[in-house]
């Protein structure tokens, strides 16, 4: 599952098993992603803590499908597949339409944003790229021509911050070898409306 040894959730002790029971989906499943943290609980609190609050807080307004669309392509840019994998699962239950899933996956993977997004949408998902490729380039004319394209300085604080974590993510990930044997893909902890809901369903 990793590169590190981690602790399984039968093996965890009461602590851990605490922490497991905040974030596991189905059958006890917990992702490898957070496996990967086991050694150091507090960095697992800390991981879903900003995952949360950053994809799946009631308090954005730019669509969840869009949020995770942006994910995807970060992780597509780093070549992370385990992420790739996972979000792109989540970004197909959200959106719940075959055919239009396969849209937007076909032009996130070939870099054809305008297949596939609208203009304002494109723009956003240029800006993650952006940040992930070459973020020492990025000057104030970036944010101005997101908010040309109608995004608020709000919205475009989600775009950032969704990017960042998504980095911080797939270089976990890539970092410690973790792959998606065992885990359930696209779960997440949908309940926007309680920060402290880790739970996966």
């Amino acid at each position: 599952m990793s590169w590190i040894d981690t602790v399984s959730y039968a093996d965890a002790d009461s602590t851990l098993r605490k922490l497991y029971d905040r974030v596991k989906g189905p059958d006890d499943n917990v992702d490898n992603i957070m496996l990967a943290h086991s050694l150091r609980p507090h960095t697992m609190t800390g991981h879903m803590a900003l995952y949360k609050n950053v994809l799946h807080h009631q308090s954005n307004t730019v669509p969840k499908w869009l949020l995770e669309a942006i994910g995807v392509y970060t992780s597509q840019l780093n070549r992370c597949a385990y992420c790739v994998e996972h979000h792109s699962a989540g970004l197909e239950r959200l959106v719940n339409d075959a055919d239009r899933y396969e849209q937007l996956s076909k032009a996130l993977s070939s870099r054809r944003l305008a297949d596939a997004f609208s203009p304002a949408q494109a723009a956003a998902l240029e800006y993650a790229a952006r940040l992930t490729l070459e973020a020492v380039a990025l000057s104030a004319s970036d944010i101005n021509q997101l908010r040309e394209h109608g995004w608020d300085d709000g919205q475009i604080l989600e775009f950032n911050q969704v990017t960042a974590y998504f980095n911080y993510a797939n270089r976990t990930v890539l970092g410690l070898g973790i792959n998606i044997e065992g885990d359930e893909l696209g779960l997440s902890p949908g309940d926007c409306s309680d920060p402290n809901n880790w739970q996966h369903r």
